[in-house]
């Protein structure tokens, strides 16, 4: 999800690390499993701190109380379909914040009328 994010292929990020487009597919089907180094590599080339990978994980520096809890996998899901990573990347290249509340305000709205 975060190399389709920033827009890297497989190949880019096979030669960031050393190996092949082929290995990376293996990857990401979860054919081979990703060792703790490996996994760092990863990170560190598409700029997220490991804990992104762990779903549910503890995260540091999080304050217990009425603080809500992390979302769910449903997001994750989300962002893999096509339509998720078309909306996030137009959300992101919109620059006024007033006119993303007002999408954010509009998809609200859609929800609760269905």
């Amino acid at each position: 999800m975060r190399r389709m994010l920033v827009g890297m292929s497989q190949e880019k990020l096979g030669d960031s690390l050393g190996i092949t487009f082929q290995q990376i597919q293996k990857y990401e089907k979860g054919t081979n499993r990703i060792g703790a180094s490996r996994l760092h590599q990863i990170a560190r080339v598409l700029g997220v701190p490991i804990e992104f990978f762990y779903d549910g994980a503890p995260q540091i520096g999080t304050v217990a109380g009425f603080a809500e809890s992390p979302s769910s996998g449903y997001v994750a899901d989300f962002l893999t379909t096509s339509e998720g990573l078309e909306l996030i990347k137009a959300f992101i290249g919109i620059k006024d914040s007033k006119v993303r509340r007002r999408i954010v305000d509009l998809a609200k709205a859609l929800a609760n009328a269905e």
